[in-house]
């Protein structure tokens, strides 16, 4: 078939759907970008933790973008956008009994996974599955809906969507460092206060307190680093594809702007929080060292950080966003051993306290040429105009923390009540694979001895040193 005599043909019509097409492709193709961060997440959290335990987050992992898809399916979809003043209350987009667009349904679901997802590192080697699976659905289906509901649809009190924004221009959260990744950092920090330490990680045997919390290095690297290249790749789906669609005018020039925002973003905050890691361990220890995952988590950290403002910020305060981005990670993730938090993966930093760091600095930098292109809006930042986004932004942010806590906090205590919530300690200490997979993840056993040595004698060769 000739694609260009097919549309010769078919006249106006032929090139309508010529442009709904490639708005679809591009919002399924940035979609599955988008979904490529659950193996992102996979990986890294894999390889952050210990050996014994590799199997059951892999699984976590799985059972995340499954009961996302189910629950965001059934109710939460609806919930997110169909009209209503809290909450979607009716319509077709309920378990997509009566709507078409099905691009839509596919590229939101994956941002429900995402948010899902952000808990299992830090719950990882000693939540049950059951509990998992649990929350996961909770979570796709009504507590990231309803604030999906609050900011980004036109109904939503504080949506930048709405026919009379809150202060004339609503909160700007391009892609979700509030909606998405707040939501889900929130929720895992609330989930490891519930929870508990690792057995060993701030306490002995006996319950007594450890003078020096115990660190427990990761199984991994190159998984972790693997991970974290996967995980800022699907990043271009993530804030790009946010314009959900390439066709109209301008949309093609926010879309590469986010791309360059979030880049600058991503390696600032890498290098930031690494250098600031090696400044405070020199100061302290008088040693010159460069921590790997410090690094790496520094770059996820700038990539939260840029989500909510990558289309409304300049180049240059990505930069910035980026390098502070990695310093609220370092000390977030000290405060966190402080108050002996434990997270296995060191989400809560990356992603709770730079997701609110996000929004905050999208009600600072905003810059009026790229909030009137990609909002039609021209109260802008602080830095530019006056306070109107930034209190907006930091509404936002309360909401979430607040409407987070109110719901998944009784959530969690219920399942740890009923006994749901955390393994029992002697099968978290030979390993969740063993005590809830059929065993290791990896075959470690040797070649049987007299093999080798048979080998050795025959063979004149001996490389079993």
């Amino acid at each position: 078939m000739n694609p260009v005599r097919h549309l010769e043909e078919a006249g106006d019509g032929g090139l309508a759907d010529l442009i709904k097409g490639t708005d679809i492709f591009y919002s399924l193709f940035c979609g599955a970008c988008i979904f490529m961060m659950q193996c992102g997440f996979a990986m890294l959290c894999a390889g952050s933790i210990r050996q014994k335990n590799v199997k059951n987050i892999m699984l976590k992992n799985i059972l995340d973008a499954c009961g996302g898809a189910i629950g965001f399916w059934a109710v939460g979809f609806g919930v997110a956008y169909e009209p209503g003043a809290f909450i979607g209350t009716s319509g077709g987009r309920f378990f997509l009994n009566d709507y078409g667009n099905y691009i839509d349904f596919f590229f939101q679901f994956t941002f429900a996974a995402t948010a899902a997802t952000i808990v299992a590192g830090t719950v990882a080697e000693r939540c049950k599955m059951v509990a998992y699976l649990c929350y996961s659905l909770f979570l796709t289906g009504f507590v990231y809906p309803v604030v999906v509901h609050a900011i980004w649809n036109g109904d939503g009190f504080l949506s930048a969507f709405a026919e009379n924004p809150v202060r004339g221009v609503g909160m700007i959260d391009f892609a979700g460092s509030g909606v998405v990744h707040m939501t889900g950092g929130a929720t895992a920090l609330i989930a490891a206060i519930i929870l508990g330490p690792r057995i060993g990680r701030f306490y002995d045997e006996e319950g007594n307190p450890l003078d020096k919390p115990h660190s427990f290095p990761p199984h991994s690297v190159a998984l972790q680093v693997l991970g974290t290249f996967i995980l800022w790749f699907g990043w271009y789906g993530f804030n790009p594809g946010s314009t959900l669609a390439i066709s109209p005018a301008g949309y093609g020039d926010v879309a590469a702007l986010c791309a360059v925002t979030t880049t600058l973003a991503a390696a600032s905050g890498a290098v930031s929080a690494m250098f600031t890691d090696t400044l405070l361990g020199f100061l302290k220890e008088g040693e010159t060292e460069y921590d790997l995952s410090m690094c790496m988590n520094g770059c996820l950290a700038g990539l939260v950080g840029i989500t909510a403002g990558c289309s409304v910020v300049e180049p240059w305060a990505a930069a910035i966003i980026g390098v502070i981005a990695g310093i609220i990670y370092v000390f977030a993730s000290k405060l966190l051993v402080l108050l002996k938090i434990d997270d296995a993966v060191d989400a809560i930093p990356v992603h709770f306290f730079n997701g609110a760091w996000g929004c905050i600095a999208t009600g600072l930098f905003a810059a009026p040429r790229h909030t009137a292109l990609a909002y039609g809006a021209t109260n802008c930042g602080l830095f530019y105009s006056n306070g109107n986004l930034l209190v907006n932004e930091i509404l936002g942010v309360g909401f979430v923390l607040l409407w987070v806590t109110a719901v998944m906090t009784p959530f969690f205590i219920v399942l740890n009540m009923l006994g749901m919530f955390r393994v029992d300690p002697l099968e978290e200490k030979v390993g969740l694979d063993i005590s809830h997979h059929k065993g290791a993840a990896y075959d470690l056993s040797e070649p049987n001895k007299e093999d080798v040595e048979l080998y050795v004698s025959t063979h004149g060769k001996d490389h079993s040193a």
